[in-house]
């Protein structure tokens, strides 16, 4: 592995801190949160602010924001993919048909994050945002995308997991996360029931590209005061003809 410069990575450490909170941090803060030196922080700051990637926030003195420069590279990105961009679109289609919370989420690593994200119109309604990162294990589109891997790359990622519990519903024991991944692949689609959030239930539907592969998960987000077996296999299916959909705006030409 090629060695990796310190200060590069700082500076990505500081970026990635104002994705969390309101958005908004002072060099006080940065430098409690990453452990380093005052001046090592202000240095950085200052050279991330002078090429665009952070920017003073206005009446607020002392406290940074995300700069253009960060939301160039992000539109860049999504322009690029075409993902978020038809995930949003797509998203907004199924969310029209059901009024329930719709997602679209690609995985990382062992955990998922979501890039286009509808709202149900609902008052009691799932609460997520696009960006949010959640552990695959105990969502309905994580199931859906590890399930999708080819089995070694399925063994590596979960070699060294910690199957930690975001609900004491959330899946904690290797054999039992094995076992759902096998229905997964044989149902098509993936199920999750209050296992990372107490109240909410979800299916998804995977996302193919044009050449087949499984990039992105759909799923549909319900409260339990809305849930019914009946309700599950209405909302898989309507899953599944979104997933299909946004697999054909990415090129896909075969069955979902």
């Amino acid at each position: 592995m090629a060695r990796l410069v310190p200060a590069v990575t700082r500076s990505l450490d500081i970026l990635e801190l104002f994705l969390e909170g309101d958005g908004t941090l002072s060099a006080p803060e940065v430098t409690r949160s990453l452990g380093l030196p005052r001046t090592t922080v202000h240095e950085l700051i200052a050279t991330l602010t002078a090429r665009s990637y952070l920017v003073p926030v206005p009446a607020r003195p002392g406290r940074y924001r995300l700069g253009v420069r960060t939301y160039q590279l992000g539109s860049r990105y999504s322009e690029d993919l075409d993902l978020a961009a038809e995930g949003r679109q797509v998203a907004t289609e199924v969310a029209d048909t059901c009024d329930e919370t719709v997602h679209v989420a690609i995985l990382e690593g062992t955990d998922v994050i979501y890039i286009a994200k509808v709202d149900s119109t609902h008052a009691v309604r799932m609460v997520s945002a696009a960006g949010r990162r959640l552990p695959a294990h105990c969502t309905s589109v994580g199931k859906m995308l590890l399930a999708a891997l080819p089995e070694a790359e399925l063994e590596s990622r979960l070699a060294d997991l910690e199957l930690t519990a975001m609900t004491p519903h959330s899946i904690t024991e290797p054999a039992t996360l094995r076992a759902t991944l096998d229905e997964t692949r044989q149902r098509g689609v993936a199920s999750e029931h209050r296992e990372s959030n107490p109240d909410v239930s979800c299916v998804a539907a995977p996302v193919r590209d044009r050449t087949g592969r499984v990039v992105a998960a759909l799923s549909i987000s319900v409260p339990m005061i809305r849930w019914s077996d009946a309700r599950e296999a209405e909302l898989a299916e309507l899953a599944a003809k979104g997933a299909a959909e946004l697999s054909a705006r990415l090129g896909h030409r075969g069955a979902a």
